[in-house]
């Protein structure tokens, strides 16, 4: 089933749309977009900012188009109204006590379509073309929307860019490897959602000019498994010429965690998944229920990225090796409390001693040097910045660091810090915000301006001004590193490597830790993190 409703024939006049008065020219009000696939027509928001929502950038993948390469969308007459958001692809949904909880969308098979945001036409010079964003949102490669509240394109578009959120098949829908469809694929299968991606970038280049953006001046823009995502594309192949400049937030295929598996490993995984469904064939595999193949996935798939040969042909550290990677300005970086490794509970300076030398048993006394606490106040903060730094703080210091040692273009870090203020008494199914700290994914509504979007449904935060202030810097910070590929400090050099605090001092510090960041390679651990015993100090 289609969710996007077409209208054959004539457009509908602008005083039927936007209420009575009279009819505005279309140079006043340009809503009416010519693409390569037909005419389309947006809506105007309360800012001004102009929106076209859920445009196909690709066909359905349905029926047989289920785990194939995306394939061109068919070509329509009349206009196609693009003024309210497709359907999220096939997941679990958000419950409404949930942290990121942003209303309940729609979910479908038919799902490839993407969001775009233009300034009002005001703000537009004649024949100058807009830095373009484009976003990648996160889950773990088995949730997340185009549409979420939290990652809208309206407030940085308000300030002079075009945005564009695209979606991509999560979870076993877009990233099955198997056997057969590696002999369907000519050699290649899984990775389906990195191909959409891709098609989605392709669609960017072929028509983002007619919103005003400048094809030629494009950053990929993700968080988690998004950021992820733009360091896959990073050493994508197929990729090349799609984006100009990168902006990853806590998460990348640098030093092993979540990196590509082997193409066999993958298939294992496809296998055990027809196995558990009692399908004889992928073919028929086809045939079964989305919502049926979605329970007897696994949550998170840890085989999630293939090597595949055609989109991803190694790891990081081999494109790098090799100079396969897209060598382009990177700004990348973490929060303060995020962790995805796990050394179990340690609630005294004993405990703390004997998870470390548990968890690093040829080096434990330099990692207790280099994470050193004095008393038993002291082991949370310790504790977390460990895990934090064995996980995406590691990651995050290696790709900066490839990029410097292995390309020419420059690489910038940054580091927030900012602990969200909570509504007095907000409780949440997910989240405890007396122990959640500078948390993953806290830094994305200061960037992406949509700080409002956390109390959509219920106050959750007393958001102060200089919450606003300091959104207000880092929404600056991109959009320059969008025009010009410099965020305004220093790029990362690895003999001093230094990054940007965000917070309410906002000043250039030490990488943390990063003397240490080499001792933490055999580190043993088990996801998810525990929750903390307490307040983490600052």
């Amino acid at each position: 089933m289609n969710f996007k409703s077409f209208a054959i024939g004539a457009l509908l006049s602008i005083s039927a749309l936007f209420g009575a008065g009279p009819l505005r020219a279309e140079s006043e009000l340009p809503l009416l977009v010519a693409l390569d696939n037909g005419q389309i027509e947006g809506t105007t928001l309360a800012s001004g900012v102009r929106a076209w929502l859920g445009i196909p950038f690709a066909a359905p993948p349905v029926r047989a188009l289920r785990w194939k390469a995306p394939q061109p969308v068919q070509n329509w007459n009349g206009v196609y109204h693009a003024d309210r958001a497709a359907p999220m692809c096939l997941q679990s949904g958000r419950g409404r006590t949930m942290n990121h909880y942003f209303g309940t969308e729609a979910t479908s098979e038919d799902c490839l379509y993407l969001n775009v945001w233009a300034p009002p036409h005001k703000q537009l010079k004649s024949g100058k073309k807009l830095p373009v964003i484009v976003w990648i949102y996160g889950g773990g490669f088995n949730v997340g929307s185009a549409n979420m509240a939290n990652y809208s394109g309206e407030g940085l578009a308000e300030k002079g860019v075009v945005r564009v959120n695209i979606a991509y098949r999560v979870g076993p829908m877009g990233f099955l490897a198997h056997p057969e469809l590696t002999k369907e694929g000519g050699g290649h299968s899984g990775n389906y959602g990195l191909m959409d991606q891709v098609a989605a970038l392709e669609w960017v280049q072929r028509n983002i000019a007619a919103f005003g953006g400048d094809p030629s001046n494009v950053t990929i823009m993700g968080q988690s498994a998004g950021s992820m995502s733009v360091s896959l594309l990073q050493i994508d192949q197929r990729a090349k010429g799609l984006f100009h400049k990168i902006v990853g937030m806590s998460g990348s295929v640098h030093g092993g965690q979540m990196g590509p598996v082997p193409l066999n490993t993958g298939e294992a995984a496809g296998i055990a998944l027809q196995e558990k469904l009692g399908a004889t064939s992928v073919e028929s595999m086809r045939d079964i229920s989305g919502d049926r193949i979605l329970a007897a996935s696994p949550v998170t798939p840890g085989n999630a990225i293939v090597v595949d040969g055609a989109h991803i042909t190694g790891s990081a550290a081999e494109s790098y090796a090799v100079a396969k990677q897209h060598d382009v300005p990177i700004m990348v970086g973490f929060t303060r409390d995020e962790r995805f490794a796990n050394l179990g509970p340690a609630n005294n300076v004993a405990e703390y001693e004997a998870v470390v030398r548990t968890a690093f048993p040829a080096n434990a006394e330099k990692i207790l040097k280099a994470y050193p606490v004095k008393d038993d106040a002291a082991v949370q903060r310790a504790l977390v910045d460990l895990m934090r730094d064995m996980s995406v703080g590691r990651q995050m210091y290696l790709w900066a660091a490839a990029s410097g040692h292995q390309g020419k273009a420059p690489a910038y870090g940054y580091y927030f810090t900012r602990r969200q203020p909570y509504s007095e008494g907000i409780r949440f199914a997910d989240h405890d915000p007396a122990t959640v700290g500078a948390y993953h994914t806290g830094e994305v509504p200061y960037f992406l301006r949509t700080l409002d979007s956390l109390n959509l449904f219920r106050k959750t935060r007393d958001w102060s001004d200089d919450d606003r202030a300091l959104s207000d810097k880092m929404s600056a910070a991109i959009l320059q590193f969008a025009q010009s590929g410099n965020p305004g400090w220093a790029a990362f050099d690895a003999k001093k490597p230094k990054l940007m605090r965000f917070d309410f001092r906002g000043n250039i510090i030490d990488w943390p830790n990063a003397k240490a960041l080499a001792l933490l390679a055999e580190g043993k651990s088990s996801p998810p993190p525990p929750p903390v015993s307490g307040r983490i100090r600052d």
